[in-house]
């Protein structure tokens, strides 16, 4: 590169220019305490479960607790970001981790916290911290430029994980001198900060021109995106088989701790205060590894390195070894985990990002739920050390799997939304809920383009599924073999209208590479059909059944 084409270059945003942003920086700092009552509540819970119970697989499901609802409330919970103020979902959901906390503090004191007690209050905390969750990560985009995207991501890590580096260590001394009564007390408090600042953030809420989708249509449409999008989609499998893998270090921490190096609560809270000290120091490398290695060069390898720090910790009998061995996995995993964030962040276009996010938490945290039950059971059929070792080696194997299914070059304008022109004009007695709603676009093509025209289709395909279109259809007109008939249908004429809020400059380049093939001189026609039963809806004898027109503009 020349040098007037480097001063050319736009410059990378520094690691804590999000930082600069008023209600980043409020609502960041405010997650810190969060999230050190967050882990305070982990190592109580962990650790008071220990001391009612030697069972490994009761001690492991503490954290399959914790992340459960992660998994199964994701979902709904990034459906309901989408539709609605997300300022006021986060809130919510901090509302109810922070009662359920306080509500666990008092049956605690009162000597009612059975093991059942325990992992049900945790379900409760982290269902809260679920709704949250979506919300404020698919908010930051609206309090950050899109430069500043991958270190304001990089920079909620940290946020994590400075806690993780203390909270655990802290956890422990409250633990040894409180009980864990205080913890759960420590960790409803800490809620309340964040919660403030989110009250405080006046976020301009741009509602629909469309009611919202239904909650169950909100969730198959936010589903059939992922499933109809390759990169996601491959991400999503990634960061399962992540979590899965890898749960056994974390989930039995407190084991590796007692039985391994012979420790107590402290030397708990010190093996993850190491794993996320590590963490820390391994978020600040983010944006260089996202901009230089790339996605998928970068996740290889440090699945490689997450992997061979966690036979370590198997083998080790080492506290100094274990805590150097905890470091290095710790910042592998973070740093898997904030690039994987940043290619859903980054691939999916605004209407669907919370509900990608969600997914992306599900797989993650439905993974490390899954794990940590298998290293449990693994770990009472056998030992904890040959558990952790398994756990490795499964990790550093990984890669292989990842260079048989590569991902799909990462395109910016994925996200990007298209401003389509405005909605048909409609002569029929319809509303939003008349339908199915069937739309037919017809084609005049060279018949020497044939083959490339019908490659050119199936990737159009995927666009319509992607942005919600289903039962999509080609035909060849047997009479006229130039003339390609595309079909594909919406349930509703609301879902159709929803469907052209969502399409991307991605999205119409895919459609323009399509009418490059018309015969010049051509246009293709679109039909707009309401497919209904006898007397389903008014019949006006004066107005047509079906709306055709030619068009110009790219989007149906």
């Amino acid at each position: 590169m020349s040098q007037s084409e480097q001063s050319a270059a736009p410059e990378q945003p520094g690691m804590f220019a999000p930082l600069k942003e008023p209600v980043f920086r409020r609502i960041w700092t405010a997650s810190l305490l969060s999230n050190f009552g967050q882990l305070i509540l982990g190592v109580g819970a962990a650790w008071e479960m220990t001391r009612q119970t030697n069972d490994p697989g009761m001690v492991a499901l503490v954290q399959t607790a914790m992340m459960l609802p992660l998994m199964l409330v994701a979902a709904p919970a990034g459906a309901i970001a989408d539709m609605f103020d997300k300022r006021k979902i986060a809130m919510a959901g901090l509302a109810i981790s922070a009662i359920c906390g306080a509500v666990l503090t008092a049956l605690a004191w009162m000597g009612l916290a059975t093991p059942w007690v325990l992992l049900g209050f945790c379900v409760l905390i982290g269902a809260g911290v679920s709704i949250y969750s979506p919300a404020w990560q698919s908010s930051i985009g609206e309090q950050v430029g899109p430069a500043q995207l991958p270190a304001a991501i990089a920079l909620g890590t940290i946020s994590y994980n400075v806690a993780r580096s203390f909270g655990p260590a802290l956890g422990g001394a409250i633990v040894l001198l409180a009980g864990a009564q205080a913890a759960f007390a420590i960790n409803a408090v800490f809620y309340l900060p964040l919660l403030f600042a989110f009250l405080l953030w006046r976020r301009k809420h741009v509602p629909s021109r469309l009611p919202p989708e239904r909650i169950d249509r909100a969730i198959v449409s936010g589903a059939r995106f992922v499933f109809h999008s390759a990169m996601i989609r491959k991400v999503l499998w990634r960061a399962f088989l992540f979590g899965m893998v890898g749960a056994t270090g974390s989930a039995l921490a407190p084991l590796i701790a007692k039985d391994i190096l012979g420790g107590n609560a402290a030397t708990y809270g010190l093996l993850l205060g190491s794993s996320g000290a590590g963490a820390v120091a391994g978020a600040m490398f983010v944006s260089k590894l996202h901009h230089g290695l790339g996605i998928e060069k970068a996740t290889r390898v440090l699945m490689l390195v997450a992997g061979i720090a966690l036979i370590i910790v198997g083998v080790s009998r080492s506290l100094i070894l274990t805590c150097l061995a905890m470091f290095v996995s710790g910042g592998a995993n973070i740093l898997s985990i904030a690039l994987f964030n940043v290619a859903v962040q980054v691939g999916a276009p605004r209407w669907v990002t919370a509900r990608a996010l969600s997914l992306f938490s599900a797989a993650l945290t439905g993974g490390i739920a899954i794990g940590a039950v298998i290293g449990g059971l693994i770990a009472s059929a056998t030992s904890v050390e040959f558990a952790v070792i398994i756990s490795g080696i499964g990790l550093a194997l990984i890669p292989l799997l990842m260079i048989a299914f590569p991902l799909p070059k990462q395109d910016q304008a994925a996200a990007e939304m298209a401003d389509l022109h405005a909605d048909p004009e409609v002569r029929l007695d319809i509303t939003l809920r008349s339908g199915p709603i069937v739309i037919a676009i017809e084609y005049h093509v060279e018949e020497r383009d044939a083959r490339a025209f019908y490659s050119a289709m199936l990737k159009l395909q995927r666009v319509r599924l992607r942005n919600g279109g289903f039962n999509w259809s080609l035909s060849r007109d047997i009479a006229d073999a130039k003339v390609w008939t595309e079909r594909y249908q919406f349930p509703t004429w609301g879902d159709y209208l929803r469907t052209r809020d969502r399409y991307t400059t991605a999205d119409l380049a895919v459609q323009v590479d399509v009418d490059a093939y018309l015969i010049e001189g051509e246009r293709k026609s679109v039909r707009r059909m309401l497919e209904r039963p006898f007397g389903s809806v008014r019949r006006h004898q004066d107005t047509p059944d079906t709306q055709q027109d030619s068009v110009s503009y790219l989007g149906p």
